[in-house]
């Protein structure tokens, strides 16, 4: 049974400590979980493709990208010069992307440079919108690679 009056407003309207603390964490519960819906959506509702490269134990990796189409290719952004499918690109450049359930052979080349970086995330901004603007808060691509895939026969 809870304290004596543990529940019941204070004159005034005002409650105990312990109802405003339970507010409090339900509503910080709620904002993380609009946060995490609202990212999910942001990632994962569309344009999506999955990258497979080589790990460096020959292992393949598979990695959820956004695809650019600019200029007669596709492109990707490797966020930051650490992301593990960069670096893998990086000692093997050939690559599979699957795209709306087809899935392709390609040769990746990645065009280091702020020129680059700044066409990149243009494009990627046109094709995604507020997702993109959303997805800058959470990640800074300020040294990000723009890599050009071209098809394998």
């Amino acid at each position: 049974m809870p304290a004596h009056g543990a529940n019941r407003p204070r004159p005034g309207g005002r409650r105990y400590p312990a109802d405003m603390l339970r507010r409090l964490l339900a509503a910080a519960a709620a904002v993380l979980v609009i946060f995490g819906l609202l990212t999910l959506l942001a990632l994962e509702s569309g344009g999506v493709g999955v990258l497979e490269t080589h790990a460096p134990a020959g292992t393949p990796r598979a990695t959820r990208v956004w695809v650019a189409e600019a200029e007669g290719a596709l492109w990707l952004e490797a966020a930051t010069p650490e992301r593990e499918w960069y670096r893998d690109v990086l000692l093997d450049p050939i690559v599979g992307l699957t795209r709306d359930g087809r899935a392709e052979a390609f040769r990746a080349h990645p065009q280091p440079g702020d020129a680059e970086r700044r066409r990149l995330r243009g494009w990627l901004r046109e094709r995604y919108g507020w997702r993109d603007a959303f997805v800058g808060l959470l990640q800074d691509t300020s040294r990000s690679v723009a890599v050009r895939l071209e098809p394998l026969p």
